[in-house]
């Protein structure tokens, strides 16, 4: 019984080693999983939350002129798009260099109960911060009972 355990052992670890080997040729494995995630470096990094109103939605993006942001609502898919032009001394070399620099576009799925009419967005302090009304007709409303 011992012997055939062994082999259950050698098995798997031939599976991790072959996991090591591939994760080498295609990069790690990312720490993000899931069907709601997003790649470690997306920009801008995005919250939504929502209530029986609207929903809000706030993305994170210093650095950004709010003149250049394009926000666009087309059948509940809420578009944010722009550019983030980063300096870079020029004498210095980069070691390393993790701020996102360049277009960037992020499309988000809404629920089908907004209002295309009803949406604003500010800019403040690097946060995008876009509100989007829901239908009056879809809002829950109490009604009496008699």
């Amino acid at each position: 019984m011992l012997g055939y355990l062994r082999g259950f052992d050698d098995i798997f670890d031939q599976v991790e080693r072959m996991n090591r080997e591939m994760e080498g040729l295609f990069g790690n494995r990312p720490a993000w999983s899931g069907i709601r995630s997003v790649a470690p470096g997306t920009f801008p990094a995005i919250n939504v939350g929502s209530s029986a109103e609207q929903v809000d939605l706030f993305a994170f993006a210093p650095g950004l002129d709010p003149a250049t942001i394009e926000v666009e609502l087309q059948q509940n898919l809420l578009t944010i798009a722009g550019e983030r032009k980063v300096e870079l001394p020029e004498e210095k070399e980069l070691y390393r260099n993790e701020r996102f620099s360049g277009r960037f576009r992020r499309v988000l799925s809404l629920p089908e109960d907004v209002d295309p009419d009803q949406v604003n967005a500010s800019y403040k302090d690097g946060v995008l911060h876009i509100t989007v009304k829901r239908s009056e007709v879809a809002r829950p409303r109490r009604i009496e009972v008699h």
